[in-house]
């Protein structure tokens, strides 16, 4: 069983416009997608889940979408942090959270203390997130932390790890996907070295408990050697 699963939640506006309906409401499918693929990481024995929930290239979007999406993260916080509690999960936030609006920053921060004591799964939605990003703002931090009298700096991937947004949570070992593009869209770049990709042509409204068990299963078929050979 993987330890870390990161799902590239892409299709909610394919998904509405296959139905004649605003982008939005593919997105408030698309929340119904996550509860049922939480509840599923946490029978299954997942113990870490990371969604992909807002990238910093999303702010290019129209307005009206990203505002309803900020919405949708509202209610979502909000309305599910007492479900969380009961069911032993932790949400945690990735991200540059410090530039998302002041009332969904503190909501975050409220919700991760509400649930920090959660064991059984750790819940990590990466909102304004980007692969790039985090490097840079680890670069910077590790450049923030150096001394005047320090005249040479080097830095090991120990080091570099501890400045990134959530040093202690192990890389991902599957990477699923779906909507049916084949890239990362600059999503968890530093920690998919070794990731194992899963693409899938299923919408994410669509996407269930089945299709996770699919995605886990053909991980389990896989080898992996991370750059050695077959024993």
């Amino acid at each position: 069983m993987p330890s870390h699963v990161a799902i590239i939640m892409d299709g909610n506006g394919r998904w509405a416009r296959q139905r004649h309906l605003p982008r939005i409401m593919g997105h408030y499918a698309g929340v119904k997608a996550v509860e049922k693929t939480v509840m599923a990481a946490l029978e299954m024995g997942i113990r870490y889940l990371s969604l992909f929930a807002f990238s910093t290239e999303n702010w290019r979007r129209p307005k009206g979408e990203v505002l309803g999406l900020f919405g949708l993260f509202r209610y979502y916080i909000k309305c599910k942090v007492k479900k969380l509690v009961e069911e032993n999960i932790r949400l945690r936030f990735s991200g540059r959270i410090d530039k998302l609006p002041e009332d969904l920053r503190d909501l975050a921060l409220w919700a991760e203390k509400e649930t920090e004591a959660g064991d059984k799964l750790d819940l990590i939605l990466c909102l304004n997130y980007g692969g790039r990003q985090e490097i840079i703002d680890a670069v910077n931090k590790i450049l923030a932390a150096k001394t005047d009298c320090d005249d040479v700096l080097e830095i090991d991937e120990d080091c570099f790890r501890g400045h990134l947004y959530l040093p202690d949570v192990p890389d991902p070992d599957l990477i699923i996907r779906t909507s049916g593009e084949k890239r990362l869209s600059n999503f968890w770049l530093w920690q998919s070295s070794y990731s194992e990709l899963y693409f899938t042509d299923c919408l994410w409204p669509e996407f269930d408990e089945g299709k996770l068990r699919e995605a886990v299963e053909e991980y389990q078929r896989r080898e992996r050697r991370y750059g050695g050979i077959r024993s």
